[in-house]
């Protein structure tokens, strides 16, 4: 007699779209959804990265080739987000014959740190464009694209700057407070639909790359003193977070900081 599978098969054989998906705590969100037996989308503004990710993925899972897709879709431009993101919901499911369980948006671009008195509108407006007006439009996309009822969900990603704020991070850390406010009101307005939102602080990816090593290494220093684990999370460790709020059909409307305790030190 087998053992039950109450527990470890709750993605299996899901519908998984995770936008931001070819690298990073996307690309391991992917890799767990796919580990755990579901079918998963990735997606990110550049072919070549979302054609090298799928290949990595293909490698570590080969016998589960069939169940991985990848799109790209450019977030950074006003005038097509929107239709873009129309786009790669209906290439992912197949024009509504094959609905979405779960929508993950861990997208980001380059941080828009700089000092306030330095900023235009233009500047402010485009700091935006990835991080807080996609996830928004997509919100408004969603309902029609996602399987309805509250096994469903969409999880948005912001960043601890949202609950500790840094110098000279006013545009962005205002738009990654503004993440915590649109995850509740999406979360109302898509009832029963779940939405729900990730607070990483640092995270070991391949964001930091383009800095040059010493430094690097030295910023990966200074956040470690200022965390109680003493130690950076690894993009794999904070993807637990994302299928948590995949696999509990309860949560909704809340948010999972996940600092290292950063915030209590």
């Amino acid at each position: 007699m087998a053992d039950q599978v109450k527990y470890t098969n709750k993605l299996q054989g899901k519908n998984v779209l995770v936008i931001g998906g070819s690298s990073g705590i996307g690309y391991c969100v992917a890799e767990a959804c796919l580990e755990f037996g579901a079918t998963v989308t990735i997606s990110s503004s550049n072919p070549d990265r979302v054609a090298t990710a799928i290949s990595r993925l293909q490698s570590a899972y080969p016998s589960h080739k069939s169940h991985l897709l990848g799109h790209a879709c450019n977030l950074n431009d006003e005038a097509t987000v929107e239709s873009n993101l129309a786009t790669l919901l209906d290439k992912t499911t197949s024009n509504g014959t094959n609905l979405l369980d779960h929508a993950v948006f861990t997208a980001g671009d380059a941080l828009a740190a700089a000092r306030l008195a330095d900023v235009d509108m233009a500047f402010i407006k485009q700091a935006g464009m990835v991080r807080f007006f996609a996830p928004m439009l997509l919100g408004k996309l969603l309902p029609a694209h996602l399987r309805p009822g509250p096994a469903s969900s969409f999880t948005i990603t912001t960043g601890a700057v949202s609950e500790h704020p840094i110098p000279d991070w006013t545009v962005v850390g205002s738009y990654a407070t503004g993440l915590h406010g649109l995850m509740r009101q999406l979360a109302v307005d898509l009832k029963p639909l779940r939405v729900n939102l990730i607070s990483p602080a640092a995270v070991e990816t391949e964001f930091w790359n383009g800095i040059p090593e010493d430094n690097r290494m030295e910023m990966m220093k200074s956040f470690e003193a200022k965390m109680a684990t003493g130690k950076v999370a690894q993009p794999e460790d904070v993807a637990e977070s994302y299928l948590y709020c995949m696999r509990d059909a309860n949560i909704t409307g809340s948010v999972i900081s996940t600092n290292g305790g950063q915030l209590i030190m």
